[in-house]
């Protein structure tokens, strides 16, 4: 057998321990069942190409059913309900006949996903996965007219609370005037497999499709972070932000998070939370 197979049914394996200690009500061993094997998958998913016998594609789904042991696992250590994440929830990696590792994807308008991970000789399907573009739609820079500015918008990290349980994170750029109406095309991020502490990295650059100049009065540029909800099985948005226009500026700048929705005309913003954690970006100006 393989080293590779070997380290599938293992983790397999301790994903049925875990399991197990939670229908037998042993919360206790089934959290740290989840936590152990959470951490084994998301070690796989930092690893470098030169040292994983796995491709990004499979670390991404791996990354994912990381991220839904550690939902169930904190499920486990709160009373509160409305977002709770339950076994038949985690469960939903149900085990189909096979022996080697695949993945398979039907895709939509906006990519609708399913990923199917095999352990060994069984293969456990999570929800059906719908995310935007995995490797974003960003634009290329616009090009250059004299006397005019161009603008380039480094993001660079989000700060969260639960930054480690969002799949799939992605942040939508829109540049909208002051009735909310788009001024330039929507760009979406790529996916973001980078977490540390309460931050996700993105580290992207972002190129906004207008001239600075020729933005009217009143308009903003719009960051909505959103992530894969595996419960409710769709991808939803999470909070947002803005810039208006005398923000910007050459240089490093941190702007506040507001709760959905997103409010476009920013008539009625409400903070995300009292933390200091925001939307982290960097501003280059272009003009000849």
């Amino acid at each position: 057998m393989t080293d590779i197979n070997k380290t599938i049914q293992k983790w397999h394996a301790s994903f049925k321990k875990g399991t197990d200690f939670d229908s037998w009500g042993q919360l206790v061993e089934a959290i740290d069942e989840y936590q152990i094997l959470a951490r084994h998958l998301q070690k796989e998913v930092q690893s470098t190409a030169n040292s994983s016998e796995f491709s990004e594609d499979q670390k991404r789904t791996l990354g994912k059913i990381a991220t839904c042991l550690e939902l169930r696992s904190s499920a486990l250590q709160t009373t509160q309900t409305q977002e709770e994440f339950k076994l038949e929830d985690l469960k939903t990696l149900e085990p189909r006949k096979s022996w080697h590792l695949e993945k398979r994807r039907t895709w939509s308008l906006r990519k609708r996903r399913r990923v199917e991970l095999e352990w060994g000789h069984l293969i456990f399907s999570p929800p059906e996965f719908q995310v935007g573009f995995p490797d974003g739609t960003l634009l290329p820079r616009l090009p250059s007219e004299p006397g005019m500015a161009l603008l380039t918008i480094k993001i660079e990290k989000i700060g969260l609370k639960d930054a480690g349980q969002c799949i799939d994170p992605y942040v939508t750029v829109s540049v909208k005037d002051a009735n909310g109406v788009d001024l330039t095309p929507v760009q979406d991020t790529p996916i973001a497999t980078r977490k540390e502490d309460m931050y996700i990295h993105f580290a992207v650059d972002v190129e906004i499709q207008k001239h600075i100049e020729k933005l009217p009065k009143g308009a903003a540029i719009f960051f909505e972070f959103k992530h894969y909800k595996p419960k409710k099985r769709f991808t939803s948005t999470k909070c947002f932000a803005f810039m208006e226009m005398d923000e910007i500026k050459a240089g490093q700048i941190v702007i506040e998070l507001y709760k959905k929705p997103t409010d476009f005309k920013r008539k009625k913003l409400h903070l995300l939370t009292k933390k200091p954690l925001y939307l982290h970006l960097h501003q280059t100006l272009h003009k000849e």
